[in-house]
């Protein structure tokens, strides 16, 4: 596997595009985004596991169940989220626009919203911008680019991937894109993610590798402890490549759910480093355990924890409250036996062993713990399973942040 440029528009047959229409106050700021595909392409989708659920993803659940798309139409400024019948007429009519414009069925359209919950939608704005929208469309790198910045919120970052893998001997790619900063936390988060790729594939397939990436990706990250009413994670695959998929005992599957699970880790780790006032990605590593379940029950736990990430953010190397946040995970672990290390750009201090503190220098600790990136890692000492858990630490700067984002 190795990346490319491009992002959703390096698989080929799918174009992109991004506009200011109005929802946002600045026109300075991109909010109206479309990802085309030439063919209609199979697809599959993971939404929120939160009973309040936005409007665009109510649509986009009864879009999706057909397993055909041509088109995602979405927003940022405006999540169309608590607005009731007119918040889901709104969604309907984006899907009907996009549908009208390029002479397709409207369940070929999935709609995605984001911004603030409890807003009217403007649908006038998205309406009086259709035909702009249609024309921003391009195959390359900035149509990609600007239907990525027209999805951010507080994003500070871009967050993208494009990868090419081989199969049968033809070059497969697979492109990414997602939003996703704050009110972060399994299962899903705030975000929004569209994947494309140029494989042929059964609905069965494309799901279930979807499903299994946004498991050991998605579904391990977290910034605040807050799930969001409009989280979505869409694939499209529009077979243009020639290259097909048809067995989930093939090399094929194995090959392409890997670059899958692969792409789905990139996109999380970039969403970790740009949480709400992060100043560090943390990864949590648990190693050890009874199961993967029991791994990733411990690993959720630590990187959740406020007083962890808040001694991350103080580079505090408290190992006490990792084991604190293990202790209530309610995952079974032997304490005596479990280690604990900080880890990064190579350097390594353990901190924890068999449950009893090592001497260490704390000024090293210290050192090692404000760098941009840290890796908590822990030996459980009970079995073979393990799992990895990618979030950040926890700033002033975060509550700035969410105590004025509606203004």
């Amino acid at each position: 596997m190795k990346e490319v440029s491009g992002g959703v528009c390096a698989p080929k047959g799918f174009k992109a595009g991004g506009i200011w229409c109005g929802i946002k106050a600045s026109s300075k700021k991109r909010d109206l985004s479309l990802i085309f595909s030439e063919k209609c392409c199979n697809a599959a989708a993971v939404f929120t596991t939160n009973s309040v659920k936005a409007a665009s993803v109510l649509v986009s659940q009864e879009h999706i169940a057909g397993g055909k798309l041509h088109a995602i139409i979405s927003n940022s400024g405006n999540a169309n989220a608590c607005t009731g019948d007119a918040g889901l007429l709104a969604a309907r009519k984006m899907a009907a626009l996009i549908a009208n414009e390029f002479a397709l069925s409207e369940k070929h359209v999935a709609v995605a919203s984001t911004g603030v919950i409890g807003v009217p939608f403007p649908i006038a704005a998205v309406e009086n911008s259709i035909e702009a929208l249609a024309n921003s469309l391009s195959g390359d790198e900035a149509g990609h680019s600007a239907a990525l910045e027209a999805i951010m919120t507080t994003d500070t970052r871009k967050k993208d991937i494009s990868v090419e893998i081989e199969i049968d001997g033809l070059p497969v790619r697979i492109g990414g894109m997602t939003k996703g900063s704050g009110m972060i936390h399994p299962n899903m988060a705030t975000m929004l993610c569209f994947l494309t790729c140029d494989i042929e594939m059964p609905l069965d397939l494309l799901q279930s590798s979807l499903r299994q990436a946004v498991k050991k990706s998605f579904n391990r990250l977290t910034v605040d402890g807050d799930t969001s009413t409009n989280d979505t994670v869409i694939i499209m695959a529009n077979g243009a490549s020639g290259a097909s998929v048809l067995s989930e005992n093939s090399t094929a599957y194995s090959i392409f759910a890997e670059a899958l699970e692969s792409v789905c880790i990139s996109l999380t780790k970039k969403m970790a480093r740009d949480g709400e006032g992060a100043a560090k990605l943390l990864t949590v590593n648990v190693n050890g355990a009874a199961d993967e379940s029991a791994a990733e029950t411990m690993a959720k736990a630590v990187a959740s924890s406020s007083l962890v990430k808040t001694a991350c953010f103080g580079a505090d190397a408290n190992w006490g409250r990792i084991l604190c946040a293990m202790g209530y995970s309610g995952a079974d672990f032997n304490p005596a036996e479990t280690s604990v290390s900080f880890i990064s750009e190579g350097e390594e201090i353990i901190v924890c062993k068999n449950g009893h503190a090592l001497p260490f220098s704390e000024e090293k600790a210290k050192e090692l713990l404000s760098r941009e990136e840290i890796n908590i890692s822990i030996n459980a000492g009970k079995g073979k399973g393990s799992a990895s858990v990618w979030g950040c630490d926890l700033s002033y700067d975060y509550v700035k942040i969410n105590g004025d984002y509606r203004s």
